[in-house]
């Protein structure tokens, strides 16, 4: 190849939290890293949770060489069902990502299609035309890793999330090593975690969440709840060392948590004494001060157990008054309103409840800004391009690399859809593809769009008045009262003399011969509507001829 060339393109995870998905094209064939979904934010009623717009790859699955996934988070693997129901590829991952990703897949039926191969930290891997280099990184979740990748156009270091822990709950630091290996090889392009770029210093160890749950374990007088996700491994094996030393039993709630422990245990990366481990219908019929249950909700979400339990319809067991809540994560970035309201929640309900603001019950699983600086120092790439964060985020991490003399012009400042190409030692931006959001909701993948969550929107803050009208075809005159039904708009006792004044309004109107078709009438109700009340409900009048 005369010019070899490396396009890189980001399909998700640039400028926001979340939904992370890289591609990497060259000599025809694309490695993709990562395939993650996002939470909607509260303005997107109905949604499940959002992915990539990865229609860029529909057209090229035959040429994809394969899938590595960095590690076992919802934000790195979420979407993977749906990227392998449309592109059939080899996953690559360590045994733990794998692990997580095959429970996932199983919900959905896929776990026996999928080609999944496992890879281990320090090896280097062949993938069509992409020399792959995997290195451990410490995140909050076992068995990460960063990627060195080698074509013809040059060596790029893609991290993963990553933090410089000097103690980490599986005594594995990440490989520093290596990134100075790749520092003297030469590296032509870094791609590194922006999450905690806003952080100054450095995150603090997940060593120090082990004595804080153990000193809440102790002091409580009830049963310990602690809420996190369902893939924090390293939180499981944390709360299970302090149940132990604290003489209670542990159990398991939600199927997530129970499918990922149960993996975790068998795969040897989650170590639970058989007789500390017991099922929750025996948890919940033992002395409360002897109990430890791990669920998820954290994020307070209203289908979880938090979020039921919170609002009083989980349907296995309910807060009691001595129970003790622990919120093992930070809130997800939007998220901070619903968090707070489960809180409340759970207050209001009389049990006690622990969240990061109170104990180091959680730390951050990504770098700050001193490991950042780190990373690049160690790496000493000769051009850098933040990813995974939003947009203030990835330009905080542009600003310190160029406060340690990185050059303005060497720092890609991209978001989903603006293709990167590397070629000849040079790099520039290509062409912009799409890259948005992919709405997923039950079953339906992508039937939402921005205009339909802004009805939404709109419909939760203002309500529906619906007219039908039912008129004689040749005269237009009307053959019944026009019906009217509202929802979300007026409180009951008001709703009926509203209804009637819009019902005679509407009434005179076409039987004067003045209006007749639905756009007329709907303008006439929006304005007598706003006239008496000062909103602005979502109208809809229809008419039936007969």
């Amino acid at each position: 190849m005369t010019n070899p060339k490396l396009k890189i393109v980001p399909l998700g995870g640039l400028g926001e939290v979340g939904k992370n998905m890289m591609a990497y094209e060259y000599d025809n064939q694309i490695l993709v890293v990562d395939a993650g979904l996002m939470f909607p934010d509260n303005d997107m009623i109905g949604v499940d949770y959002i992915i990539p717009d990865f229609e860029y790859l529909y057209d090229k699955s035959h040429n994809i060489a394969g899938i590595i996934i960095t590690h076992g988070h919802e934000d790195h693997i979420g979407a993977l069902q749906h990227v392998l129901s449309r592109i059939p590829a080899p996953v690559y991952g360590t045994q733990l990502t794998l692990g997580l990703v095959e429970v996932k897949l199983a919900r959905n039926g896929m776990a026996s299609k999928a080609d999944l191969r496992p890879v281990q930290a320090g090896q280097t891997l062949q993938v069509g035309p992409f020399k792959v280099e995997f290195f451990h990184v410490c995140h909050s979740i076992p068995d990460a890793v960063g990627l060195g990748i080698t074509t013809g156009a040059g060596l790029v270091v893609h991290t993963g999330d990553f933090k410089f822990d000097h103690t980490p709950v599986d005594n594995w630091p990440t490989d520093y090593a290596k990134l100075a290996e790749f520092s003297a090889r030469g590296v032509d392009l870094l791609l590194s975690d922006s999450t905690n770029a806003e952080r100054p210093g450095w995150t603090p160890s997940e060593k120090v969440i082990g004595p804080a749950l153990e000193k809440v374990i102790a002091e409580a007088p009830g049963r310990v709840i602690i809420a996190t996700f369902a893939s924090l491994i390293s939180r499981m094996q944390q709360t299970a060392d302090a149940a132990v030393k604290q003489h209670r039993k542990l159990a398991f709630a939600g199927m997530s948590m129970v499918d990922n422990a149960k993996m975790a245990r068998r795969l040897g990366y989650l170590l639970v004494p058989d007789e500390t481990l017991v099922s929750l219908d025996i948890a919940l019929n033992l002395p409360p001060e002897q109990v430890v249950i791990m669920c998820t909700g954290s994020q307070g979400e209203p289908s979880s157990i938090i979020g039921r339990l919170s609002a009083g319809t989980n349907r296995q067991f309910d807060l009691l008054p001595n129970d003790t809540v622990v919120l093992s994560s930070h809130p997800i970035p939007g998220n901070e309103e619903p968090v707070s309201k489960t809180i409340n929640k759970m207050l209001r309900r009389g049990a006690n409840v622990i969240y990061d603001s109170i104990a180091p019950i959680h730390v951050s699983g990504h770098a700050s800004q001193e490991e950042q600086k780190l990373m690049l120092n160690l790496v000493r790439p000769r051009y850098f391009m933040p990813i995974h964060g939003e947009l203030r985020q990835l330009r905080r991490h542009a600003g310190l690399a160029e406060e340690m003399g990185m050059s303005r012009q060497n720092i890609i400042l991209a978001e989903n859809g603006q293709t990167v190409e590397l070629s000849n030692g040079e790099i520039r931006l290509g062409e912009r593809i799409p890259g948005g959001y992919v709405f997923v909701e039950g079953s339906a993948i992508g039937d939402a769009d921005p205009d339909v969550m802004r009805e939404r929107e709109q419909l939760a803050r203002s309500g529906i008045f619906i007219v039908n009208l039912s008129v004689d075809k040749y005269s237009n005159r009307l053959l019944d009262d026009p019906e009217i039904i509202t929802r979300g708009f007026v409180p009951s006792d008001e709703a009926e003399a509203l209804i009637q004044l819009v019902r005679k309004r509407v009434t005179d109107v076409i039987h004067g011969g003045g209006l007749s078709m639905q756009k007329e009438i709907m303008d006439v109700v929006k304005t007598l509507i706003f006239n008496e009340t000062r909103r602005r409900p979502m109208v809809f009048v229809t008419v039936t001829k007969a």
